[in-house]
């Protein structure tokens, strides 16, 4: 017979009510346990080590005991009592017991998050829509044109050369707000690029036509808005010398310069083309693939109305967050960051959804039209992942198997010819983005 007996009710499509009832006799046990274990590790004053009577026990440290009684006797069962009622959890169960006595059964209830059965649409000739994928000389020569001012290192201009727009000036300056130096105001041997709009609406336009050695005066107004807020809409007055003006030295664009890029398989100039070409096709080729992934799983989801439970929008939530911690930690102040995380909690919440409900449509799909992934293919995708990380595929594959990780990989897998599969089906219009 049983020590554990459970019955579950459907409280909402993503949420079952567990209520479990542990016999006496294994509460009893659990008490003498707890009592015992207490017992030897305990000092009570006019009793021998492991020799206090338990009433003594009980009179000294009763209330905390039940407290640590109760997580046992939940730990230890609710594993089995989610196992005999078939209730594949999501997320951590919401648990309320009352305070458990020796002398009775244990009650408490689990509330348990759980996947939403979906009814999927029809799944052939979902509307999509796919970028057309159309590389022409234009985005060639523009793609050029970006690689050689790249490559363009930056020289002094000519003696008695006036200051224009591409111009990199150095310069020292000393900016005052009614006769006074302000914070943040002067530097020395700073670099303006003239027409780069990076410093005060003003500033770098008042530097054109001036010479190396020169010294002017500029007089600008912060803008009302402006991030200073002290500074806001103010006029202020910079004393600025010149020392130096540089230019970037654009190569030739010629077979000398397209050999000097050390491109494999590039020699010539028109083998350049040819290559950033290929590449700019390649990328319009992704970009299409997925703004189609994109459409069509859009489709899906307006087909498809199902409650997604919280607990999984809760835990992608925390994952994008963390991801954004580890790759920003070392760039922002660390108060700065954490106000940037607490604003992300609520606006990446809608984004975490989509996730969400878009795999567990996809896992929907798989199980319907019984996709799979072979252990080749799993092996496969390790050996990308591995040379992608530029580790060793048997360390790689070692982690995935220490961290429970292969059964994702093989879901994941699964999931991404349900995707692909409802991409060939999909009824796709194709679209120019003008």
């Amino acid at each position: 017979m049983s020590d554990l007996s459970v019955t579950t009710t459907e409280e909402s499509p993503v949420l079952r009510k567990l209520e479990a009832e542990v016999d006496v006799r294994r509460v009893r046990k659990a008490f003498d346990k707890a009592y015992r274990e207490l017992g030897r590790s305990v000092r009570v004053k006019g009793f021998r080590p492991g020799k206090a009577p338990r009433a003594v026990l009980e009179k000294l440290y009763g209330a905390s005991m039940v407290e640590e009684i109760e997580r046992t006797l939940v730990s230890e069962s609710l594993p089995e009592a989610v196992e005999q009622s078939g209730i594949e959890p999501v997320a951590e169960p919401s648990i309320d017991a009352a305070a458990p006595s020796s002398d009775e059964a244990f009650r408490y209830t689990a509330e348990i998050q759980v996947k939403p059965a979906i009814e999927l649409p029809e799944l052939g000739g979902l509307p999509a829509m796919r970028p057309v994928v159309l590389v022409d000389d234009t985005a060639v020569d523009d793609e050029l044109e970006g690689l050689r001012q790249r490559r363009a290192p930056m020289v002094d201009d000519e003696e008695g050369a006036t200051a224009a727009e591409g111009h990199h000036v150095s310069l020292d300056y000393a900016g005052r707000i009614d006769g006074e130096l302000f914070e943040g105001g002067s530097a020395e041997n700073a670099i303006v690029e003239i027409g780069s709009g990076r410093f005060i609406p003003g500033f770098e336009e008042q530097l054109v036509g001036a010479t190396a050695g020169e010294e002017r005066q500029l007089t600008v107004a912060f803008p009302d808005d402006y991030p200073a807020e002290d500074l806001a809409g103010k006029e202020a007055v910079f004393d600025v010398k010149v020392h130096a003006l540089q230019r970037r030295q654009v190569p030739d664009l010629d077979d000398a310069f397209a050999k000097e890029l050390g491109l494999e398989g590039v020699e010539t100039l028109e083998e350049l083309r040819e290559k950033i070409r290929t590449d700019l096709t390649e990328r319009q080729e992704n970009a299409a693939k997925e703004a189609l992934h994109r459409s069509v799983m859009d489709s899906l989801i307006e087909r498809a109305e199902f409650e997604v439970p919280p607990g999984l929008i809760d835990r992608r939530l925390q994952q994008r967050l963390e991801m954004a911690h580890q790759q920003l930690g070392q760039m922002l102040p660390h108060e700065e960051l954490h106000q940037r995380l607490a604003q992300w909690q609520e606006e990446w919440r809608p984004d975490a959804e989509r996730d969400v409900r878009e795999a567990l449509l996809l896992e929907a799909v798989a199980r319907e039209k019984e996709f799979d992934a072979s252990d080749e293919e799993v092996d496969a995708k390790i050996e990308d992942l591995a040379r992608e990380q530029g580790m060793a595929v048997p360390r790689l594959r070692k982690a995935y198997e220490e961290r429970g990780m292969i059964d994702s990989l093989r879901q994941r897998l699964a999931e991404e010819k349900a995707l692909e599969f409802l991409a060939a089906e999909a009824k796709v219009e194709e679209t120019t983005g003008t």
